[in-house]
This record gives C-alpha cells, sequence and structure tokens, in this order.
C-alpha cells in the first residue's frame, strides 16, 4: 500500500497517471495531497486526530430535506410579499413612489399682533399642532368687532395643495391694513420617501413676520362705551347704537362702537355656521358698521353749524334776540286760508344765539335758517354750503373711515327725489335748518364736525393708529369769535338747557343734544348727544347716536354719555383732565 502511494506521489510530480497495474495512463495537472483525502469513503478507517477534521464527511437525507423545505418556505413567503405588493397594494405604492422626490412647501410667516394705546393685545397668533400656519386670536371683549374685522386662513384643495397662501382681511383693520400685517411666506424644500414620510426639509427662504400695529384706542374706554350703548338699547328699545370719541388736536379715535355687533373670532374660524347665519338674518344688521356707514337724520345737532353760517353771513349778531312763541306761520300758496304752521315743544321767549343753542329753539333756527319776517335767513344754498364746509354729504377722501356720503338736502336733491312734487319751499328751508327732511349724516362726519368746532376751525381726518405722523386737515374760515360764541352756547345746553345730564362735578362738558323724528307717523326717534371736553380747553369731542327708540323715551344719548363719563371720572381720568 505504501509502495502504491509513494508511486502515484511521484507520478503527480511527474504529471503522470497510473492505472491499476502500475501502468501510465494519461498526463494531469499538480494535485494537492489534501485533494487525496477529501472522500473518506475511500479510508476504511476515519482519524479524526491525524487529518485535524479535514476531511467532510457527507450531508444526510434529514439535513437535505430540512434544507429543501426552509427554502421553499422562503420563496412561499416572498412570493406572497411579491403578490401583495404588485396586485394588491400596485396602485398605492405606485402612487407613493410619485412623492418619493424633492418638492418645495410653503413656511407661513406670522401675521402682524395688534395692540391698544396701552400695549394691550387686542388680536394676536396662536399656533397648534394640527395647523401650518398660526389661527388669530381675539380679545374676548365685546365692543370690538367693527374695529379689527376678522381674516380668511390660508386654504387648500382636495389634492392637499395651498391655492390660497395668504391670510386675507376681512374688514376692519385686518382688511385696511393688511399689507401691513401681512408679512412674507417663507420656503422650505421637503424630501419624502416612497411611503411619504418627510425624510428631510430644509429652508431656503426664511419668512418674514408682518408689522405690529398699535391702535389709538383705549380698550377699557371702548369696552365701556360698548356696555353703555348695548345696555340702553336692550333696555329702551332701541335697534342699534354708535359712539364715537375723537381727539380734538390729531384726530386718533379713542373709542369706537357699534351695537349690534358680531365676533371676529367666530368669523375667522368659521366653526359657528348656526351662529353667522343668525348675524345674516338678523334685522338689527350686526355686519353694518353704523359709525361709518349708517346714515341718520340729525335733527338739532346741525344747529351748532347753521349759526356759524348765519354768524359768518352775518345774518345774525350774537346779541340778537328773536322772539321764540311757540310757532311761527307762513303763507301756503295751495290754501291761503290754511297757513303753514311750525312749532316746537314750548315757548322760550325773546332769545340769542347762545340761549337758542342751549335751549334748542327751533323758531330761531327756522329765522335765521329761512327767514322770517324782517329777519333774513341763510337760505338753502349757504346751509347746504356750511354744512359741507364741515364735511356733511360728502366722504372722507380716503382712509379707514372712509363710507357713506350722507345727504345735505337742496333743490336738486328735491327733485331727483320726488318726481310729483319737485318745487322747493320755505318749509323745506326750515326743515333742514333742524336737521329734518331728508338730511342724513354719519357718526363720524358728526364727532369730525364738532372737534372742529371744539379746536377753533380745524377739520382734521380721524385716525385709528397712535402717534399717525402725516396728520390729514384743513382749516375752515370762519373767525375764532364766532366760534366761541358756539361753544359758550353749548356749555349752556349743560349748565340749564337740554344737556343738564352732563352737569357733573368731575369734567366740565359742552354739548348738544338732537332728537330726530322718523317718519310721518313719528313713533320712533333717533337720539344724539355730541359735544366735548374739557370745556375751557378741549381735548376730546363726542358723537354718540342711539337708533331708532320709542318716540316716548326719555333717555338716548345724553345718558349713554352721562354714564362713561361717570365711569371715566374713576377708572379713566387722565383722559378728563
Amino acid at each position: 500500500m505504501a509502495d502504491n502511494i509513494l508511486d502515484f506521489m511521484l507520478s503527480k510530480k511527474n504529471n503522470k497517471s497510473f492505472d491499476g497495474y502500475g501502468r501510465v495512463t494519461r498526463v494531469n495537472k499538480d494535485i494537492d495531497p489534501d485533494e487525496i483525502f477529501l472522500d473518506s469513503s475511500n479510508l476504511p478507517n476515519f482519524d479524526n486526530s491525524q487529518f485535524e477534521g479535514r476531511i467532510v464527511k457527507p450531508i444526510s437525507g434529514t439535513g437535505i430535506a430540512f434544507l429543501a423545505v426552509f427554502f421553499f418556505l422562503a420563496f412561499a413567503v416572498f412570493a406572497v410579499k411579491i403578490w401583495n405588493i404588485q396586485i394588491v397594494k400596485g396602485a398605492e405604492y405606485s402612487t407613493r413612489s410619485e412623492n418619493n422626490r424633492l418638492h418645495h412647501t410653503t413656511v407661513f410667516s406670522a401675521r402682524g399682533v395688534i395692540y391698544d394705546r396701552n400695549g394691550k393685545e387686542l388680536v394676536w397668533n396662536t399656533y397648534g399642532d394640527d395647523k401650518e400656519f398660526a389661527l388669530r386670536k381675539y380679545i374676548d371683549l365685546a365692543g370690538f368687532s367693527h374695529i379689527l374685522g376678522f381674516v380668511k386662513y390660508p386654504a387648500k384643495d382636495s389634492s392637499g395643495f395651498y391655492y390660497n397662501e395668504d391670510y386675507v382681511g376681512k374688514e376692519g383693520v385686518e382688511k385696511f391694513y393688511n399689507d401691513t400685517l401681512t408679512g412674507e411666506n417663507g420656503m422650505k424644500i421637503v424630501e419624502t420617501n416612497a411611503l411619504g414620510k418627510i425624510q428631510s426639509g430644509d429652508i431656503i427662504r426664511q419668512p418674514k413676520s408682518g408689522a405690529n400695529i398699535t391702535l389709538s384706542i383705549d380698550s377699557s374706554v371702548q369696552s365701556k362705551l360698548y356696555e353703555s350703548i348695548s345696555g340702553l338699547a336692550k333696555k329702551s328699545g332701541f335697534s342699534g347704537g354708535a359712539g364715537v370719541i375723537i381727539n380734538v388736536e390729531n384726530g386718533e379715535i379713542l373709542a369706537l362702537s357699534n351695537y349690534p355687533e358680531y365676533s371676529s373670532q367666530v368669523l375667522s374660524d368659521g366653526s359657528d355656521n348656526r351662529l353667522i347665519k343668525d348675524y345674516l338674518n338678523d334685522d338689527n344688521k350686526p355686519f353694518l358698521n353704523r359709525v361709518v356707514d349708517g346714515l341718520y337724520t340729525p335733527g338739532s345737532i346741525v344747529k351748532p353749524f347753521v349759526a356759524l353760517g348765519a354768524l359768518t353771513e352775518n345774518i345774525i349778531k350774537p346779541y340778537d334776540l328773536i322772539f321764540s312763541g311757540g310757532s311761527i306761520s307762513v303763507p301756503n300758496v295751495y290754501n291761503p286760508s290754511k297757513p303753514s304752521v311750525f312749532t316746537e315743544i314750548r315757548a322760550h321767549g325773546y332769545v340769542d344765539v347762545r340761549k337758542a343753542l342751549a335751549e334748542s329753539s327751533n323758531v330761531y333756527f327756522y329765522e335765521i335758517g329761512g327767514g322770517f319776517e324782517k329777519q333774513p335767513g341763510l337760505g338753502i344754498s349757504n346751509i347746504e354750503k356750511y354744512m359741507r364746509l364741515f364735511g356733511f354729504g360728502s366722504d372722507f377722501p380716503t382712509g379707514f373711515f372712509s363710507g357713506k356720503e350722507g345727504i345735505v338736502p337742496n333743490p336738486e336733491w328735491k327733485r331727483e327725489t320726488f318726481k310729483n312734487d319737485s318745487q322747493w319751499r320755505i318749509g323745506d328751508t326750515y326743515n333742514t335748518s333742524i336737521g329734518q327732511y331728508g338730511f342724513q349724516v354719519t357718526p363720524i362726519q358728526v364727532a369730525r364736525a364738532i372737534s372742529a368746532v371744539a379746536n377753533g376751525g380745524r377739520l382734521i381726518n380721524p385716525s385709528i393708529i397712535l402717534n399717525q405722523s402725516n396728520i390729514d386737515s384743513k382749516m375752515i374760515s370762519i373767525r375764532s369769535d364766532d366760534f366761541k360764541v358756539v361753544r359758550e352756547g353749548m356749555r349752556g345746553a349743560v349748565l340749564y338747557g337740554t344737556a343738564v345730564g352732563l352737569n357733573i362735578p368731575q369734567i366740565e362738558v359742552a354739548a348738544k343734544t338732537g332728537t330726530a323724528e322718523l317718519g310721518t307717523s313719528k313713533k320712533f326717534v333717533n337720539s344724539w348727544a355730541i359735544g366735548f371736553f374739557p370745556y375751557k380747553n378741549p381735548r376730546y369731542a363726542f358723537a354718540v347716536l342711539m337708533e331708532r327708540g320709542p318716540s316716548v323715551n326719555l333717555v338716548g344719548g345724553l345718558f349713554v354719555m352721562r354714564e362713561l363719563l361717570d365711569w371715566m371720572s374713576v377708572r379713566a381720568s387722565q383722559y378728563l383732565e
């Protein structure tokens, strides 16, 4: 055996092969000695120690069967997965794969915050986990909706893409100062995988926040003014009300209220559809901004301006007396036997312009407006002229308070309005002189006009922004002495006339009341109170309207101002000094 092995190894060295009889059969490649022992079945005895475990045993049948089952199961699982991916969820994964890419998304900017004059937040931003942009939060106090307005948020379509990426201001400061409050959105690149999950994101353009705005409004005074107006309306049957307090030197609005109103929060959120529907169906029109868009018959509050016109045109002198016997009569061209009679509540006797303003004598203003016997009158042309000088019958050029123009009656207006009775008569002039007939004004017009009386003839466009640098105003060409006479008459109204309800120890007030009769039945009235304070050094003017209340009411705009001034004397005395 040893000799055979030796011959084999020698033949390997010499590249020879032998058959079983020792004959050379063919020449082969070199064979590693280890190859000799690969097949253990050629050896009768297998010595593990000697061959150091290098000889491999054959795989058993059981092992082969196990491997076969393992690979079969693996293949089955793989086949099921393929079926699920390709067939069952093929469309879903195909869609996801389309999103396995880089795309741009909007990084929403923060909208500017709105403050009152004392730094109190009126509108701010809130951030939730489920929103990509901030939501607006409005102060939880009544009386601010028509000042602040509301917003429309960015919106997505059904595919999840933003078709509107901006906040849109709707009404109030949110609308008028939308460009200021709106920032500049940023941009972000987002990488998503086939499952739509964000893998990474980088901001390539930072968002820029909108600018903050500080209003001239004092939120506490604003809230109290609304509380007084709404409380009286509910108690005494007025359909609505409005109030304005304005700085006579710079036109800044200290308070501005409308009743009824809506909720800025509800309109921005858009969640309470039932309440929004109630707003729309409310006959008292909560969406109407009465201060700038409400047109109202003014009544006697026009008398200070008629008086200024008569003094300027030398129709009267400050101490000229006119007898007020309770009525005047003028000929009736259609029935001479029945003269036209123009009356008032009571006779005042002989009155000058100061007492006529204080006691609100209609007869006095009939005569200086339209003339009577030997007393010349302004005439309708001059009445209209002076009304327009003080801003009645015209809109503000531009600005936050731009609204309805109103009406100052004149012959042209009558021809257009009354086709069947277009002739202008003396009675029309009389009624216009006391703020009746077709006269229509807005509360902001009245507040602006009376502030010009208080400051000596400077007609200022009102502002809702604190410390606004560009104040738009114009001077009215009326003598300062004539303004002084009218202011004295308005102070008399508080001391002994129609506005004694404002005769309070805390502050000297000058005022004029007005009760405008509505309709032919005269069952309803508008109740006005206008004026300024402090009397000797005016800082603020006011105009309060209580809309369409029963004519039997003994309270109105004067009551609101009295309640407000009493409150301010304790809680906001800095404005009364």
